[in-house]
């Protein structure tokens, strides 16, 4: 264990020290294509492995939701008494969140990320067998709690990455936890469509996605977490809104907007992985199959928006690309609540899955690099915050149904577009570029 801990030490001074000095002979404008194209070796190698542990935390979780009315109408549950059930999953969060941030400073995010990924998993598995409402939601808890400590590790892993690669690529992470999303929702759909038992299906799926979790530590960074504190300084696009103010209320007041444009995306994405199944089968009469097509298609147009996010980050900043988003989740669901049928519902959660594709990850990367933090402070509060949107969504959305109807519940999605577009401009703008070679 010595010996291991000293030459990961070793190896993380050598590989960050290579990146810095690479970028510094590179120039200001970063004139160096070598610089750019070629980033160290450990950089590279530790993408692969975070990529795995994204495309991992979104196929365990997606895997279980089209089996979401089985569960329902096997324990003769109503849709408030599921709403409260699925709500247990982001209270589990909420509750370990905090504790995030510590264990990653204590026990390094790699390790972190990859014991709470199995924990989750085994709590899915607990989720998808349980016999009533209590194991149920009990399951869910623990996977929740898991969910939300390896959302920080493997988040503030990436923004290590990033930071050794010198540009944007955390979008592209968060496009690889979209293709695991899409993953699990297809083989769970087929599981449901095959009628496979839970029991069989979720512990198959928990086993695998666990054993490739744990075969990417050996190419995560090495080395404990940098620990600097930042500089007393507002990123752009915040400058303009707070007047370079630094203070305690100016601080949490930016990070409060980001909490809610972050929280604008994960009411999108809960309505995919919670409703759309149960909406496209209870209240369209879809089939089992093609239910599980609009978490699918929310999911694979998330992929698509996250691909491209980062080029039209670059070129547009984070704010337009935003506030674009927002007017397409609008539109997009708009329209398909307001005239329902199977298509279109489909294709609705399509255009909302691309219109908050990149907000989760552009507000985890200005609220990590919020002055006035210690590092990973900033990205575990806005990470523990934003799972308000994921408890108190499904239980609002089943009461609205239960009183009403589910698609009038589903109007949160069109809303979390306007407060995306309300929010959007303590993002950053277009970043000023610096001469090319």
């Amino acid at each position: 264990m010595n010996v291991e801990s000293t030459d990961e030490t070793t190896g993380e001074t050598t590989s960050e020290t290579t990146a810095e000095t690479t970028a510094e002979t590179s120039g200001p404008g970063g004139s160096s294509p070598a610089s750019v194209s070629r980033p160290p070796v450990a950089a590279r190698r530790a993408r692969i492995a975070v990529g795995v542990l994204f495309f991992t935390n979104g196929a365990i979780f997606a895997n279980l939701l089209p089996r979401y009315p089985q569960i329902k109408a096997d324990l003769g549950l109503t849709n408030a008494e599921f709403g409260f059930a699925v709500a247990a999953y982001p209270l589990g969060a909420l509750i370990a969140g905090l504790t995030a941030g510590m264990l990653v400073r204590r026990f390094r995010s790699s390790r972190v990320a990859i014991v709470a990924t199995v924990f989750t998993a085994v709590g899915i598995l607990l989720a998808g067998v349980a016999p009533a409402w209590l194991p149920l939601a009990a399951g869910l808890f623990l996977a929740g709690a898991m969910d939300s400590i390896t959302d920080v590790a493997q988040n503030s892993h990436a923004l290590r990455v990033q930071r050794l690669y010198k540009r944007s690529i955390l979008n592209s992470f968060h496009a690889v936890w979209s293709i695991g999303a899409v993953s699990g929702g297809a083989l769970g759909s087929l599981a449901a469509g095959l009628g496979i038992p839970l029991a069989v299906h979720l512990t198959l799926s928990a086993v695998l996605f666990s054993l490739l979790a744990v075969l990417s530590y050996r190419m995560l960074l090495s080395g404990p977490e940098p620990d600097e504190t930042r500089a007393a300084t507002v990123p752009a696009g915040v400058q303009t809104r707070t007047g370079r103010a630094v203070g305690v209320l100016a601080k949490y007041a930016v990070l409060l907007a980001l909490v809610l444009i972050a929280a604008s995306g994960a009411i999108v994405e809960d309505a995919g992985s919670s409703w759309s199944a149960i909406y496209l089968s209870v209240d369209l009469g879809a089939s089992a199959f093609v239910a599980g097509l609009g978490f699918i298609a929310l999911q694979g147009m998330q992929f698509i928006g996250r691909m491209l996010g980062d080029r039209l980050v670059d070129r547009f900043g984070q704010r337009a690309v935003a506030r674009t988003g927002g007017v397409i989740v609008c539109v997009g669901m708009g329209s398909a609540l307001l005239v329902p049928s199977v298509l279109g519902t489909v294709v609705g959660f399509g255009l909302a899955g691309l219109g908050v594709a990149t907000l989760i990850p552009a507000a985890m990367h200005a609220a990590d690099e919020l002055p006035g933090f210690r590092p990973g402070s900033g990205l575990t509060i806005l990470a523990w915050l934003l799972r308000v949107g994921f408890l108190v969504s499904p239980p609002v959305v089943g009461a609205i149904a239960d009183a009403s109807s589910l698609r009038l519940g589903l109007l949160v999605v069109p809303v979390a577009g306007v407060l995306t577009l309300l929010f959007a401009g303590v993002l950053s703008g277009r970043e000023p570029r610096g001469p090319s070679s």
